[in-house]
């Protein structure tokens, strides 16, 4: 993914989609910007043009001599094999939107599925359901967040303030701070 590759967001959904399908993945790291060798099928070559995503069909010769080179102790790179389409949770409020947080932005643009979990999911036990668990700038401490200084007076941060101290009391917890350490120590 060096300058000639146009999309190179986009070339992850393709990896994803890959692997989707059954198809291992090598994550060439390091090796153009980081690359992704595929073996060539012709789905993913038009999956590849759908999406507006360059690629490069090699023949088994080529493919050899980079990964040979990718070896070399003398280069920065190494080859990253990709099994498993991993199932993605987001952590995250159901009110924020996917424009809050660039890992959010980036998937959903990529067209990597991920499901958002808050609270109550994480407390009835549902993270063993995913591979993967994005958490952006969290505040755990019961502090409502970063924001305070600055915003205490906005109608956003009271709303926000409001239904943490909601989410909390339905959760059974007297306090916001109690809450977020029994969910920080459920994600543990």
């Amino acid at each position: 993914m060096d300058e000639g590759q146009k999309n190179h967001l986009k070339a992850y959904g393709i990896a994803y989609y890959t692997l989707q399908n059954d198809i291992k993945v090598d994550w060439l790291l390091n090796y153009r910007g980081g690359s992704f060798l595929i073996k060539h099928y012709t789905e993913i070559e038009n999956e590849c043009s759908i999406r507006g995503v360059s690629y490069e069909i090699i023949a088994d010769v080529q493919s050899t001599q980079i990964l040979t080179s990718i070896a070399s102790p003398e280069v920065n790179q190494d080859v990253v094999r990709l099994e498993k389409a991993p199932k993605v949770a987001i952590y995250s409020p159901k009110n924020k939107q996917p424009w809050d947080d660039a890992v959010t932005l980036a998937l959903k643009y990529a067209e990597i599925p991920y499901q958002v979990v808050y609270d109550q999911e994480v407390l009835s036990g549902m993270l063993p359901l995913f591979d993967w668990l994005h958490l952006h700038h969290e505040d755990f401490t019961g502090q409502y967040g970063k924001f305070y200084i600055s915003f205490k007076n906005a109608t956003w941060y009271k709303e926000q303030k409001r239904m943490y101290e909601q989410s909390a009391k339905n959760a059974g917890f007297p306090k916001v701070s109690q809450h977020k350490l029994a969910v920080a120590k459920k994600i543990k």
